[in-house]
């Protein structure tokens, strides 16, 4: 069975890291956009256009699931996909953890792009599920694309300004975008100690698997992982080689769960029900 992820640069790292940990025999097809990254810079026809190509591509290569571990990606074209291909292909989307957070924590910050912080979605998602908290909406401008460069420098920068913005009495910092995970530990250091950081991908992985009825697997068989660059047959590109998760997934190995949760280290990533 093949379940495709498609994201524009190294934001399906997560979420792929949980499929491979849960469900080790399942063949993935990890379609990045290199040619036409970053998204969230782009106009929603442009990322509806990627977007569905990708997915044509997927299904042409026998997916059986579509994953979109992108919160840009999903708020502005996952309507459209899911209208082409389900209810025969599930398509599974990404959102910001306001639900979980807004469940435990009492002042709230969504960190996103620019994209995301910006869109309709995210607001009904906010007036849906946030209770009434205060939330603060923290755009991070480049944040994303200096992950995707491995430019710590300018990552280290993207961070430092979000949290300046980000609210002192905050309690609960929500990554609205998929990048943002891949550098926990130097968010954690921006921010004060005691905040507890959401994150959707565990939870989209999870969310994948039911909709295609599979349970999580123990088994040692290793299903195949397969990237393709803008639509040409590759590898994961030598960045992505910078984070634990990109690693063991060029390993083509199963990816322990501790590379996926040790990151943390002064507070509980926790992922939300999707």
């Amino acid at each position: 069975m093949t379940v495709a992820l498609i994201d524009s640069g190294f934001g399906l790292l997560s979420t792929t890291g949980w499929l491979r940990h849960l469900a080790p025999e399942l063949d993935l097809l990890l379609l990045l956009d290199p040619d036409g990254a970053p998204w969230g810079s782009k106009t929603a026809s442009f990322v509806t256009e990627r977007l569905l190509t990708a997915a044509q591509f997927a299904i042409e290569r026998g997916a059986q699931a579509i994953v979109v571990p992108c919160n840009t990606a999903t708020v502005t074209a996952i309507d459209a996909l899911r209208e082409r291909y389900e209810p025969r292909v599930p398509v599974i989307g990404t959102v910001p953890a306001v639900k979980p957070a807004a469940a435990v924590g009492q002042s709230i910050a969504v960190w996103a792009t620019v994209r995301t912080t910006a869109s309709k979605y995210q607001e009904r998602l906010i007036a849906d599920h946030a209770n009434g908290r205060p939330v603060a909406r923290v755009a991070c401008p480049g944040l994303a694309e200096a992950i995707d460069h491995g430019d710590t420098a300018a990552a280290t920068a993207a961070i430092a300004d979000a949290a300046e913005r980000t609210p002192e009495d905050c309690d609960s910092v929500v990554l609205g975008c998929t990048h943002y995970p891949l550098v926990v530990p130097e968010i954690l250091r921006s921010l004060p100690s005691g905040i507890t950081l959401y994150d959707s991908a565990e939870a989209v992985a999870r969310q994948t698997l039911r909709r295609l009825g599979r349970a999580t697997d123990s088994r040692s068989t290793m299903g195949a992982i397969d990237v393709v660059l803008s639509g040409r047959p590759g590898s994961l590109p030598t960045g992505g080689h910078a984070y634990p998760v990109g690693r063991a997934l060029a390993a083509a190995e199963r990816v322990p769960r501790d590379i996926l949760t040790s990151a943390v280290t002064r507070s509980p990533m926790t992922s939300p029900a999707i």
